[in-house]
């Protein structure tokens, strides 16, 4: 855990940057893959868009809790997680999931 949930996003974020497809930017509104939006931090907690079912498996677990709107329109459901130590997987399953292409749209 770090000192501060702006430390432990930076910290997420420098390793998300190491990326070796090199798609992952970060901006003021958090980190985006191929220019969408999949994390940013929410007050003391990270967001991330994942897909539904794996969204609602973690509220359901108590690991998230849903969030109303996300600040771009979602491939699946945003979800805010507390435990700084579940931020890494959350949000590389996030950046895999919203960098997919759409289906046709890269074959």
């Amino acid at each position: 855990m770090t000192d501060s949930p702006v430390a432990a996003f930076e910290l997420l974020a420098a390793q998300l940057l190491e990326d070796p497809d090199l798609d992952v930017s970060v901006t003021a509104t958090g980190l985006h893959v191929r220019g969408r939006l999949f994390a940013y931090l929410d007050g003391v907690e990270l967001a991330v868009d994942l897909p539904e079912e794996r969204a609602n498996d973690l509220v359901g677990r108590e690991v998230a809790q849903a969030v109303a709107a996300g600040r771009s329109e979602p491939k699946g459901a945003w979800v805010r997680i507390a435990e700084e130590e579940d931020w890494p997987e959350l949000a590389s399953e996030s950046h895999q999931f919203v960098g997919e292409p759409a289906v046709g749209g890269e074959s």
